[in-house]
């Protein structure tokens, strides 16, 4: 547990820290990055196949399929009783969700675009 002291008042306070919400906040930071990558990542598809009209339906439609996988791990969390968001035995658990969503917020732009363009190769 964290603790700080609290100068106006010369005690020593805890601070724990809770799952739901830092769970919330990489969910959605893992969005903006997902779907700047991807817009990076299928721009540069379109560039290179000038398959531009399949390029950005794929990009919406892949955009609005990670939004529901990304909500599960948030609704995981969500739904944790007070005492349970800061419960510190719930540190690993967290972290893999954690390094789960990043990893799928990081390599999925690019993995999809390379499937995209070996898709666009083969038409």
């Amino acid at each position: 547990m964290n603790k700080t002291l609290d100068k106006a008042h010369g005690s020593v306070r805890s601070h724990a820290r809770d799952w739901r919400k830092s769970m919330s906040d990489n969910v959605a930071y893992a969005l903006i990055v997902y779907t700047a990558l991807h817009i990076f990542a299928t721009v540069g598809a379109m560039k290179e196949t000038g398959m531009k009209s399949m390029a950005l339906l794929a990009l919406v439609v892949l955009i609005a399929a990670i939004i529901p996988a990304c909500r599960k791990f948030e609704r995981r969390w969500r739904d944790l009783t007070d005492e349970q968001a800061t419960d510190p035995s719930y540190a690993s658990a967290f972290r893999r969700d954690q390094i789960t969503v990043w990893l799928l917020a990081l390599g999925l732009p690019f993995a999809l675009t390379a499937l995209f363009k070996a898709i666009a190769a083969f038409m």
